[in-house]
């Protein structure tokens, strides 16, 4: 005899929960430090809590608009228009609840059975399981370090006939790395030869540092009718847990996700939209933040380095990465992550963890940077203190 439970579906039934849950889970029952998920530890910006509480108080708490409110479909538009130079209409905005739901939206919109998907290793985890869900098949091109560069031939040996879309992470997490600006121009050439979609996942684009403007593949020559662009005030201001996100793209194209995403959360807190256009709409917001997880990543990265740990290049995000053969370090990535939270006390993110495909490298994890100062300090002397217990 079947039971109910011998009808669930078998990509969720055999998948374990994400990195990122577990990680936190044994950060909050062991007490750690939780440098593993990505959000920070300190209060939003208190603009954004006026806007927000304004918002509550004076605005509407039913329904807003599918596509989100015109405000902050008009406030997403203009952004982009003065930070980036891209010209694209409100009507080319589709608020979504968070980032990884516009990707759920994109992803079902373009991808159709048996169609391929091209995804750069290391990868965020949500890509492949929506995918998968979509009926395509992710195809995957590794990705080296210590640089994580775009590699022509490589990805151009990964078409096939099949292949339809290809997602972009830019700035990657987590390595911290960005396309440099030949990079976008070999990727539109060959999204313009093998007639492929783009689904370019930018909620990083604000959180880069060293000086470093963003650039989006959609900005490219011919990229405007193919490529899918995805943001997200989560990273921008810092409030992961408001979960507002967007697509931008052709308005048509626009139109046509519009039409998944009504079947997936259909609306986003109409409060929470309202606040995050108001915020949009004041520049000096979003570059204070920035300059806040500067000081953090510079924190980190200076004890990281203090005790010896190998930090690799990154302009980008919220996060670090440390080779461990380079420190010193024997262990490979999940045992040093899952071991460190249980004996230094200290959560990280195993690259590998974010990786399927060939080539992948075992000795490399994620710190998260957007911490108190003191609170990244405790973590890197309590690693270093554990590390000396295992020479």
């Amino acid at each position: 005899m079947t039971t109910p439970s011998s009808h669930l579906h078998p990509i969720y039934t055999d998948m374990p929960v994400t990195i990122f849950e577990h990680m936190s889970a044994l950060s909050r029952e062991l007490g750690a430090i939780n440098l593993g998920q990505g959000f920070p530890d300190g209060a939003p910006p208190a603009a954004l809590l006026d806007a927000l509480a304004q918002a509550a108080n004076q605005g509407s708490h039913q329904y807003p608009p599918m596509l989100g409110l015109p405000v902050l479909r008009g406030a997403v538009a203009s952004f982009y228009h003065r930070s980036q130079s891209l010209d694209m209409p409100p009507e080319s905005v589709v608020v979504t609840s968070g980032a990884t739901e516009a990707l759920a939206a994109a992803i079902f919109a373009v991808v159709k059975p048996g169609d391929e998907v091209l995804l750069f290793a290391p990868a965020y985890d949500a890509y492949a399981p929506l995918v998968r869900r979509a009926g395509g098949i992710p195809r995957f091109v590794p990705l080296q370090p210590p640089l994580w560069s775009l590699d022509r031939e490589s990805i151009v040996k990964a078409i096939t006939p099949r292949t339809r879309v290809l997602i972009l992470n830019d700035p990657l997490n987590p390595t911290g790395s960005v396309a440099a600006a030949d990079d976008l121009a070999m990727l539109a050439a060959l999204c313009l030869e093998y007639d492929l979609w783009a689904i370019c996942d930018e909620v990083w684009e604000n959180v880069r540092f060293d000086g470093l403007r963003h650039a989006s593949l959609l900005a490219e020559p011919g990229m405007a009718g193919r490529a899918i662009k995805i943001g997200s005030a989560g990273k921008i201001f810092g409030v992961t847990g408001w979960k507002v996100g967007w697509i931008v793209a052709a308005p048509d194209v626009a139109a046509v996700i519009a039409r998944a995403h009504q079947f997936l959360t259909f609306t986003t807190p109409p409060m929470l939209q309202a606040a995050v256009a108001e915020s949009l709409d004041d520049p000096q917001l979003a570059d204070a933040c920035l300059a806040q997880w500067a000081e953090s990543r510079s924190a980190l990265n200076a004890a990281l380095a203090r005790h010896g740990f190998a930090v690799l290049p990154g302009s980008a995000t919220w996060f670090s990465c440390i080779d461990l053969r380079a420190s010193g370090i024997a262990l490979d990535d999940c045992n040093f992550s899952e071991r460190a939270v249980r004996e230094a006390g200290v959560a990280s993110i195993p690259l590998s963890a974010l990786w399927e495909g060939d080539g992948m490298p075992r000795h490399i994890v994620r710190l998260c940077h957007c911490k108190p100062e003191s609170m990244l300090n405790e973590a890197v002397e309590k690693l270093a203190a554990w590390r000396s217990t295992l020479e």
